[in-house]
């Protein structure tokens, strides 16, 4: 993170990277958690590459910048979304939240731990380390929101204690697409799953469809209605 262009406009990915430094700074012992926690509020709530820069500038950065050849990849066939190195490997929301949504490159196994807080997992826009990659989640009195790309194949596994895990995205996916595998644990919290079209995809259906939501089987042994809100 420079301060070449601090008027420059931060993107999600840039947001990212400066979350992962935290993330590991915290767990270096080098930030406490109301500090890390003040910087990682800060960090996505950031405008510009100015607003940024500060908040990791007395941290070391070992995370790898986005090449930029990697937002070209984002188009499209699933073969081009696989391999490349992991972006962010867990999340964190204690009292507070954490998003990994965007073109971040998801790793083969994503932690995310929600106390008294909650995350999203935004998998649509995402590469992938490998074709298989699990979500493991934790929640206590939190929540955590899994957002999967509607081809994918989708296994829940995991257990709720006076909580729940939602297995209604279950289901086979399209050839080549990725398999997400989510598991962990819900005690008085909630692990929601969702399979959503890219926000490109729901334009063009409802540009065709003339703005009308569509109910129709996809191979899971049941239909169910395309969610066409632009989130």
């Amino acid at each position: 993170m420079t301060d070449d262009l601090p008027e420059m406009r931060a993107s999600d990915a840039d947001r990212e990277r400066v979350a992962e430094v935290l993330r590991e700074a915290v767990a270096e012992g080098r930030l406490d958690m109301e500090e890390f926690q003040e910087r990682l509020d800060s960090a996505y709530a950031a405008r510009t590459q100015g607003e940024l820069a500060p908040l990791v500038r007395d941290l070391p950065q070992t995370t790898a910048p986005a090449t930029p050849a990697e937002p070209a990849r984002a188009g499209r066939g699933w073969a081009d979304r696989f391999g490349g190195s992991a972006t962010s490997r867990g999340g964190v929301a204690i009292m507070g939240g954490f998003v990994r949504k965007g073109p971040w490159t998801a790793p083969r196994r994503f932690t995310g731990f929600a106390f008294w807080g909650g995350g999203e997992i935004d998998l649509r826009e995402a590469y992938f380390e490998d074709r298989e990659v699990e979500i493991r989640c934790f929640a206590i009195m939190g929540g955590i929101n899994v957002i999967v790309p509607d081809e994918a194949e989708v296994d829940v596994r995991g257990i709720g204690v006076m909580g729940g895990f939602d297995h209604s995205a279950a289901g086979r996916g399209e050839p080549g697409a990725p398999r997400v595998v989510v598991s962990g644990f819900a005690f008085w919290g909630g692990v929601g799953v969702e399979r959503k079209r890219r926000r490109e995809e729901r334009r063009e259906r409802k540009r065709l469809e003339g703005g009308h939501g569509h109910t129709y089987g996809h191979g899971h042994g049941h239909g169910r209605r395309r969610d066409d809100r632009d989130d």
